[in-house]
């Protein structure tokens, strides 16, 4: 069913709300305006912000990007967009009216970016599942720049199966369509969210519940021969399989689905990893052939088997593994 009427609860006190529930101490927009500069008359900045989102003359303005190292040691940067305080308050308000209902529909395989859940949780249900099924096969994935890439008319029709306010909708639009001020010259893309957007990962879970969990779900595990799971953090996943087969037509498969959506798998990146327990891998490059154990990396762990009894441990990327069979290093 889609909510055709959701603005009405748009008012003073829920923008407020919105408001001291926004960090007002990073750094400012394209604007330049602070949260001193906002508060010195908030009560009347807020209603003519209500007055323009209600009416239609709210314009978002372009969002400021910035380019961020993507960790230690690492040559590659992420874009950052930095939207103005009036633009977090504004996406932070939709998202309280949002959240309710897709927290109805995200399935439980998903983790990112949701009230009472964590990248420490799925990390957990990973290790779980690994030692339920004993091992098999992992596909790491990787989406190609997924929140630059992320398909405007898609989302839209994905949004329209359960949102159909109007207001709410022409936000979103406008929202998308801003542009990005970098240089001093501002762009318009034609696909992307900014990372760094308040609003931008309530859209990435709802893009991906569609494309990918729904998928899953109910048209992939039905028609498995093993057992299987998909445990996913945002744009972060990985799928673990009991059957080989099984994971050979998802590895195959997959990436006509994401293309179906504008969306590619990183073919350098994207792997099917044998992961069995020990004991289990002669003949597969275990270490009864003097060849490391397969390992793969999730939210920033290399995972692998070892310890007594060949239980998963899980260590950060690049650092010593952890001290004691099933420990992580967090």
């Amino acid at each position: 069913m889609g909510f055709t009427s959701l603005n009405h609860h748009l008012g003073f006190t829920w923008l407020l709300v919105a408001y001291w529930g926004t960090r007002r101490d990073g750094a400012v927009g394209v604007d330049g305006i602070t949260a001193a500069d906002y508060e010195a008359d908030l009560a009347a900045n807020l209603r003519s912000l209500l007055d323009r989102a209600k009416s239609g003359s709210y314009r978002a303005p372009p969002v400021r990007r910035v380019h961020i190292s993507k960790g230690p040691g690492s040559s590659e940067t992420r874009p950052i967009g930095i939207p103005t305080l009036e633009d977090k308050v504004l996406q932070r308000a939709i998202v309280m009216l949002l959240q309710p209902i897709y927290e109805q529909d995200f399935k439980s395989c998903s983790y990112g970016f949701r009230p009472g859940r964590s990248a420490h949780q799925a990390l957990e249900d990973l290790r779980q599942q690994l030692m339920k099924s004993g091992g098999g096969w992992v596909q790491e994935v990787d989406i190609r720049k997924f929140f630059d890439t992320l398909d405007h008319a898609h989302l839209r029709e994905l949004l329209r199966r359960r949102v159909r306010d109007g207001v709410v909708l022409r936000l979103i639009g406008k929202w998308l369509n801003a542009g990005v001020m970098e240089g001093g010259a501002v762009t318009y893309p034609s696909t992307g969210s900014p990372q760094g957007g308040v609003i931008s990962p309530l859209l990435a879970n709802v893009y991906l519940h569609y494309v990918l969990d729904v998928w899953w779900e109910e048209v992939v595990e039905p028609r498995l021969r093993g057992r299987a799971f998909l445990i996913r953090y945002a744009d972060d996943f990985v799928i673990g399989f009991t059957d080989e087969s099984d994971a050979r037509r998802v590895m195959e498969v997959l990436p006509k689905r994401f293309g179906k959506y504008g969306l590619s798998i990183h073919p350098d990146k994207t792997r099917l990893v044998p992961f069995a327990r020990p004991q289990e891998q002669k003949g597969r490059g275990g270490p009864q052939g003097g060849t490391p154990l397969r390992t793969f990396d999730f939210l920033g762990f290399t995972h692998y088997w070892g310890g007594p009894g060949g239980t998963t441990r899980q260590s950060r990327n690049g650092r010593q593994p952890a001290e004691s069979a099933g420990s992580r290093k967090r």
